[in-house]
C-alpha cells in the first residue's frame, strides 16, 4: 500500500516530486532520466516553454493545459502512465557522486592519463569499477605543490603526484590532510645537461638548472643532490642557481642556452635529448616518481569507495603493463588533448623505455624525501610518517 501511495503521489504531480525536495535536494540533473524524459522535463521547468504552451492552447483552443503546462488530455492516458512510471523509477535511483582526480600531462602519470583518456571517450576505467554511480572529474596540474594545494582546498579527492610534495604537505599539516594509497611509477626522470661543459658534479658551480616547480619532487631532489656534492644552494641563490620553470618552458630555454641543465621527467627528458642536444648526466631508474595520494577527509567519509578506487588503480597498473601499445597511444592522445599540441607516438615509445610501473609502496622512500626537504629548507618540523600510508 505504501509503495502504491508513493507511486500515485508521483503520477499526480511527478515533476513536483523530482524538483522539490527530490533526489538531489531540489536540483535534478536531467541526465539521470535519460533521453525520453529530458524534453518533457525541460517543458515542465522552463517558464518560457510553459508560457508558449499555454498561449498555443488559448489561441488554437486545442486543449486545456494544467499548471505544469501539459495538455490535460494527457492525464490518464497510456503515454502519461508510461512517463510517470519512468519518472517514479528514476527518482529513486542513487545520486551520482562526483570524484575529482588530479593528473599531470607527463608520461610518468601514465595510469592517470590512460584513465582520463578512457573517461574522455566514455569508457571510464574508474567509473565502471567503483560500484556506485560516479562521475570522474579530471583536474590537470603542472607539478606537485599545485596538486597539494588542491588537496588542502578540497579541489581534488585523489591525485597522481610526486612523493616529495606529499610528504612536505603531510609534515606541514602535522600528519593530516593527505594520505598515500599506492605507488604508481619509478624512474622516468633525469638530470639533463647541455653540451660538454658539464662532465662532473663540481662543473655545476655557477650554472643554472631548471626544475618543474619550486618544491616539487625533482626540485627537491636536484637541490639535495647538489648539496650532497658540495655545491651550496639556497632558495634564491648559492653556488648554483636552481630555477623553477614549468615543463613546457624548459625546452625553449634549454635550446636557447638560457639554462645549462634541467632535472625533469618524461616526456621532457626525451625531448631535451632529441630536440635540444641534451645528455643525461644522472638518472636513478629506481627513484620513486609518482604515487597515488588521497585527501584524508574524503578517505574517512568514503572508505569503501576509496578502497575500490585503490583496487581499480592497481588493476589499471597491471593492464598498462599487459597492454603497452594501447596504453602508449592513450597517453599520447591525452597529453595532446590537454596541451592542445600533437605529440608524436615515437616520442612516447622512447620515453616509455625509462619507466618502471609499480604499485608497491612503503614509508622508506618518504623518509628519504623528508630528510631532503629538511636539508634544502622546505620543511623545518619533524613528522611521524606512521599514518602517511593509507590502508583500506
Amino acid at each position: 500500500m505504501r509503495d502504491m501511495q508513493s507511486y500515485e503521489a508521483l503520477t499526480e504531480r511527478p515533476f513536483e516530486h523530482l524538483i522539490r525536495g527530490g533526489r538531489t535536494g531540489g536540483v535534478l540533473d536531467s541526465t539521470v532520466i535519460g533521453a525520453p524524459g529530458r524534453e518533457l522535463l525541460q517543458l515542465a521547468t522552463n517558464p518560457m516553454k510553459t508560457t508558449t504552451i499555454h498561449a498555443a492552447a488559448s489561441e488554437k483552443k486545442i486543449s486545456r493545459v494544467d499548471s505544469w503546462g501539459f495538455p490535460a488530455s494527457l492525464r490518464g492516458g497510456m503515454l502519461w502512465k508510461i512517463l510517470c512510471g519512468i519518472l517514479a523509477t528514476t527518482a529513486l535511483l542513487p545520486a551520482q557522486q562526483v570524484v575529482r582526480v588530479g593528473v599531470f600531462p607527463n608520461v610518468t602519470h601514465a595510469q592517470g592519463l590512460v584513465a582520463a583518456n578512457m573517461s574522455r571517450e566514455g569508457q571510464g576505467w574508474f567509473e565502471s569499477r567503483l560500484g556506485v554511480p560516479v562521475k570522474i572529474e579530471w583536474m590537470v596540474y603542472n607539478a606537485g605543490p599545485s596538486a597539494m594545494e588542491g588537496i588542502f582546498t578540497r579541489a581534488v579527492d585523489f591525485t597522481y603526484v610526486g612523493p616529495s610534495p606529499v610528504v612536505n604537505a603531510y609534515a606541514k599539516a602535522n600528519g593530516s590532510e593527505v594520505r598515500v594509497l599506492s605507488g604508481a611509477m619509478r624512474g622516468g626522470e633525469a638530470l639533463v645537461v647541455k653540451g660538454d661543459a658539464i662532465t662532473k658534479p663540481e662543473d655545476f658551480r655557477g650554472k643554472t638548472i631548471a626544475t618543474p616547480q619550486l618544491g616539487n619532487t625533482q626540485d627537491v631532489e636536484c637541490r639535495a643532490w647538489l648539496i650532497a656534492h658540495g655545491i651550496k644552494v639556497t632558495l634564491v641563490g648559492g653556488d648554483a642557481r636552481v630555477l623553477p620553470t614549468a615543463n613546457p618552458d624548459i625546452l625553449p630555454l634549454f635550446q636557447q642556452g638560457t639554462i645549462d641543465a634541467a632535472w625533469t621527467v618524461e616526456p621532457w627528458v626525451t625531448r631535451l635529448l632529441n630536440e635540444a642536444g641534451g645528455k643525461i648526466f644522472f638518472a636513478d631508474k629506481d627513484a620513486l616518481t609518482t604515487v597515488l595520494a588521497g585527501r584524508e577527509g574524503f578517505l574517512k567519509d568514503n572508505p569503501a569507495l576509496a578502497a575500490k578506487f585503490l583496487a581499480a588503480h592497481n588493476e589499471l597498473t597491471a593492464w598498462v603493463l599487459a597492454n603497452p601499445e594501447e596504453a602508449q597511444k592513450r597517453v599520447r592522445d591525452e597529453i595532446s588533448a590537454i596541451t592542445h599540441k600533437e605529440i608524436s607516438q615515437p616520442l612516447i615509445t622512447q620515453a616509455w623505455t625509462r619507466l618502471v610501473f609499480s604499485d608497491e609502496i612503503s614509508a622508506a622512500p618518504f623518509e628519504t624525501f623528508l630528510q631532503q626537504a629538511h636539508e634544502v629548507g622546505f620543511v623545518r618540523t619533524e613528522a611521524n610518517l606512521d599514518k602517511l600510508i593509507w590502508k583500506p
